[in-house]
């Protein structure tokens, strides 16, 4: 593609890239073109379909001359799309014949983290302050200083827990996220603290079987310590223990079958689908041969694009994929809501015009391995290979429901730029342009905008999947280096707030 002013990207298509920014006359453009952004090859007449990928992403809403720029003036949804989960095009990804390790902490669940925190685990909104008061304190005396073992001490706040029913659909999300939280294997221990009172009852959470080993997860409630002052004080010395016991465990070499990665998408463009989403599905692969694991959510961000992920299922697989399209469709619908209320802006400056084509490049991130489950929200992911968790587009709101699944490594594609991180996981800012690297090269960890000036998209994978075994062995990366992961905890908030 080096020098390629233009780029079709499949010989079904009736439209290409503009690689560059087009200038009427160049290119065959019949007008301006940004870069990102999709040219007419040909007469399109009105309520065709316009293709891209060797796909549908929309109909022209009115006549299109050749050269002329498609985008939201003269491309809509329609209402054809995919959704076959009849077509079976199952290709098993070949185990990898040389089995790389990385260095990681082993914890008694079997599962192993790529960091080791102190998590301080909030129940509902009303104990978030006084869980960052505690970190802030330890901070403040040095608590953990001595303990080189241990990361630090994350407060994980939100602003639910309470004004919600106390049974149902709403409940049970929320239950599975903080339960979630609260087992990660990147947190060597857990002091949970609630303020008493709340629908999301402590007791109820520190009951699960998986939180009964004191040594590594002890609770806190505000109103029985005594107010805020002295809950402070009596969390301190709890937090030095947990933490003198996570700091027994130390990093060692384990298999990369433990990598279990979360991959989103955000702030995309018109490049995202053809340099960085792809690249990750390449290194997908590469950790799927390895026995790892790949997490693929955003099913707003799917939509018409799940027939590609059906075909990859066993027929069990493929209906629970639908089912929870058909979910979706009636959540918008009851909630005033359309699924076709994407792309954002922001994408939309980027080129991306419909949901079709948005989700078409989005899922290029699950590279081609079979699917192998599909999960609701938050729910533990119990499968190898690549598996798909049901989330909203939003993409705080899907990480947070990928790290309770159990992802210890989430790799973020964007293409106008994203300033996240999800402590206690670790997050990998990946740009799909290179004006976006040049621009925002401190907040980004690899650039895939040279995909467009030649490198090969197998090379740039590779590069992704070595930056992964780098992270997860203790590399920082620019997300963590500054600081981010204090205000990314976005639980799926579901049902009525009372």
């Amino acid at each position: 593609m080096s020098g390629a002013q233009i780029l079709r990207l499949h010989p079904d298509d009736n439209v290409c890239i503009a690689l560059v920014d087009l200038k009427p006359g160049e290119a065959g453009a019949s007008e301006a073109i940004p870069r990102g952004h999709k040219m007419a090859l040909v007469a399109i007449p009105e309520g065709a379909f316009v293709r891209k990928y060797g796909q549908i992403i929309g109909v022209a809403t009115v006549d299109i001359v050749a050269g002329a720029h498609v985008h939201t003036q003269n491309l809509g949804v329609g209402t054809e799309r995919g959704g076959d989960a009849g077509t079976s095009e199952i290709q098993p990804i070949a185990p990898a014949s040389v089995r790389d390790t990385f260095l990681g902490y082993k914890r008694p669940d079997g599962r192993v983290g790529t960091r080791n925190f102190i998590g301080i685990l909030t129940t509902v909104n009303c104990s978030g302050s006084v869980a960052h008061f505690i970190a802030e304190e330890a901070e403040r005396l040095g608590l953990l200083a001595d303990l080189e073992n241990v990361d630090g001490v994350v407060p994980i706040a939100h602003g639910s827990g309470c004004g919600m029913a106390g049974q149902g659909e709403g409940y049970e999300t929320l239950m599975r996220t903080l339960a979630g939280y609260a087992q990660h294997p990147n947190f060597g221990a857990i002091l949970l603290v609630g303020l008493g009172c709340e629908v999301m009852q402590l007791p109820v959470l520190a009951a699960k079987k998986e939180l009964r080993d004191p040594s590594r997860f002890q609770f806190l409630t505000i109103q029985n310590a005594g107010g805020t002052r002295k809950t402070v004080e009596a969390a301190l010395p709890v937090l030095r223990q947990l933490a003198e016991t996570a700091n027994r465990t130390s990093r060692e070499p384990v298999s990369a079958e433990h990598l279990v990665i979360g991959m989103q998408c955000g702030g995309s463009d018109g490049l995202s689908g053809i340099t960085a989403n792809p690249a990750l599905g390449i290194a997908s692969d590469m950790v799927v041969a390895q026995g790892g694991t790949s997490i693929l959510s955003e099913t707003s961000e799917i939509y018409g694009a799940e027939h590609l992920l059906t075909r990859r299922a066993k027929p069990e697989v493929a209906a629970a994929l639908m089912e929870r399209i058909a979910w979706w469709e009636d959540y918008c619908a009851r909630n005033g809501g359309e699924m076709d209320n994407n792309p954002s802006p922001g994408n939309k400056r980027g080129g991306l015009t419909t949901i079709l084509e948005k989700s078409l490049g989005a899922v290029a991130k699950g590279g081609s391995a079979p699917l192998e489950a599909v999960y609701k929200y938050a729910e533990p992911v119990d499968r190898r290979g690549f598996v798909f968790m049901d989330s909203p587009g939003y993409d705080p709101c899907s990480v947070t429901g990928q790290v309770a699944s159990g992802a210890n490594l989430i790799v973020f594609t964007t293409g106008r730029g994203s300033v996240s991180g999800y402590r206690p996981v670790p997050c990998i800012k990946i740009a799909t342009n290179n004006d976006l690297w040049a621009r925002m090269g401190e907040d980004m960890d690899i650039n895939c905008g040279d995909v467009i000036d030649g490198v090969p998209l197998a090379d740039k994978g590779a590069e992704i999947y070595r930056m992964m075994l780098d992270v997860a062995s203790g590399r920082p990366t620019k997300s963590e280096a500054q600081g981010f992961g204090r205000v990314e905890f976005i639980p799926w908030q579901i049902g009525a707030v009372m």
